[in-house]
């Protein structure tokens, strides 16, 4: 059975080591005892890890179980957009740290946020890896990492209706997690290697019209205003997947 080191199980690590672990052996980090003992009921290989912002009089120890692991998946914050480049440095440097020179399958959690909030369709090829910090550094550590840039993350208990939110009539671009964990597993079992998706769902109804439809209302007004719109076209063509939850009103 491969093994597979997930960095970070948050809101959506957590998920994506649920997904797995019926099909790989789990090894996971958080930063707390508690979710520790939590992750370790469910037969994962878990670690209490950090990665601070800041710098520190020694390094981070290099992750003991990381020679045993096939496949990395990073889900700590690594984009860049909203932390300054000297906190974001510190963070990745105890990152490398942590996993050495891993030379397996990765994965990179970044964020659709690294496009400019200008309204417009964005593609993966108008913002280079090269212009997006995080996602640089990354890759000229290890060329192999595939870059999966996130949409908000939405599903379970995380609802738009649950928000508080400005201009309803604007494009949302969210991501189901469930349509995260798929895209992974898919991309996994095809050995993929150097790539970079945006992962989105392909449809973009207004925030008005995912409210109605999550509060059981009848449906907005069709009319959707300006507002940015993330492709996952080149994902859809690449890896002939099918999105589960492709509308984000049908995401309850």
């Amino acid at each position: 059975m491969k093994k597979i080191g997930i960095i970070g199980c948050g809101w959506l690590g957590s998920r994506i080591a649920d997904s797995m672990s019926g099909q790989y052996k789990i090894y996971t980090t958080t930063t707390t005892k508690n979710k520790a003992d939590e992750l370790a009921s469910k037969g994962f290989n878990t670690h209490v890890a950090s990665f601070p912002d800041f710098q520190l009089e020694e390094k981070i120890s290099k992750w003991t179980e990381i020679k045993d692991i096939d496949i990395l998946i990073i889900t700590i914050p690594l984009s860049g957009k909203s932390c300054c480049a000297g906190s974001l440095y510190n963070r990745i440097q105890h990152l490398f740290s942590f996993i050495g020179d891993f030379k397996g399958q990765m994965f990179v959690m970044s964020s659709t946020g690294v496009y400019p909030d200008i309204p417009g369709e964005y593609a993966e090829e108008d913002l280079s890896t090269d212009n997006v910090p995080g996602e640089r550094m990354i890759k000229n550590r290890y060329p192999q990492v595939n870059i999966l840039r996130l949409s908000g993350l939405m599903g379970d208990n995380r609802l738009l209706k649950n928000y508080t939110v400005s201009n309803a009539e604007a494009p949302v671009n969210h991501i189901h997690y469930e349509d995260i964990c798929n895209v992974t597993e898919k991309m996994i079992e095809i050995g993929s290697e150097g790539k970079l998706y945006n992962v989105s769902a392909p449809e973009h109804p207004s925030k008005a019209q995912v409210i109605n439809a999550q509060k059981n209302l009848p449906s907005a007004e069709e009319i959707i205003g300006e507002g940015k719109i993330i492709l996952s076209s080149k994902l859809i063509s690449e890896l002939d997947f099918i999105f589960r939850y492709p509308d984000p009103r049908y995401f309850h």
